[in-house]
Order: structure tokens, then C-alpha cells, then sequence
């Protein structure tokens, strides 16, 4: 993360989020969250006792969302 030349922060250049961040961006509750992580369909790190996600891994997810969607649809 780099702060924008004007000495503000830029979200755009986040590269991990916090759970709670995540939930808002996915509209999904903290409980699916982590099954999404435990299934191994969600991506996480971890530094320290935080569970963050890195931004790849949620583009990921929503990827593997739209695939199965097309898969449903097209059977």
C-alpha cells in the first residue's frame, strides 16, 4: 500500500482486506465468509492473529461465482 502523492490514502491500491470490509463488498454475512475460506473458495492470509483477503483472491471468487452461474444456466 502507498500513500497518493497528496499524502491521502487511494482504496484503490488496497491489496488486502479485513473481513468486514469483504462482507460489504460480497454482501455476505461474517458466517459465510469464513465457510466461503474453510471450502476453499475464498482465498485468505494471514498476518498475525488477522484474517485478510487479498484482493486477487476476491476477484477470483466472484470468477468462480459467474462460472458455476453459467454452468447452472446452461444445464
Amino acid at each position: 500500500m502507498s500513500d497518493h502523492p497528496t499524502g491521502t490514502f487511494v482504496a484503490d491500491e488496497l491489496q488486502l482486506y479485513k473481513i468486514p470490509e469483504v462482507m460489504l463488498m460480497l454482501k455476505m454475512s461474517r458466517t459465510v465468509i469464513f465457510q466461503q475460506i474453510r471450502d476453499c473458495r475464498l482465498r485468505s492470509v494471514r498476518q498475525g492473529r488477522a484474517r485478510l483477503i487479498p484482493a486477487s483472491a476476491i476477484a477470483e471468487y466472484i470468477a468462480l461465482l459467474e462460472r458455476e452461474e453459467a454452468e447452472r444456466t446452461a444445464a
